[in-house]
């Protein structure tokens, strides 16, 4: 019923940028909050940065100051400007929002099918 669709990974050389974006379709009532997550070989999932519909933000430590998450709530469409990438940052990143359906009781947690930035020079 609801798909994400992620866009704008790559290969890139440290110091570079990427823009990621991602986009919410079919059929639901609202989206509270859209995010990107990553996660590395050998690692543990974590949390990158999020934005609510109200427009709060938070990021993960190691990337603030250097990534920016926004988000167009007429459009249900997430983006992370990526800049200033390190090595570290190399992972598949994800697309994750919290959509409540159509007369559903709770938010359901989606996720997007993930795609590959790689930092290397």
């Amino acid at each position: 019923q609801v798909q994400l669709v992620e866009s704008g990974g790559g290969l890139v050389q440290p110091g570079g940028s990427l823009r990621l974006s991602c986009a919410a379709s079919g059929s639901f009532f609202s989206i509270n909050a859209m995010g990107w997550y990553r996660q590395a070989p050998g690692k543990q999932r974590e949390l990158v940065a999020v934005v609510t519909s109200g427009g709060s933000t938070n990021y993960a430590d190691s990337v603030k100051g250097r990534f920016t998450i926004s988000r167009d709530n007429a459009k249900n469409t997430v983006s992370l400007q990526m800049n200033s990438l390190k090595p570290e940052d190399t992972a598949v990143y994800y697309c994750n929002a919290w959509v409540v359906a159509n007369r559903a009781p709770y938010p359901d947690d989606y996720w997007g099918q993930g795609t590959q930035v790689t930092v290397s020079s």
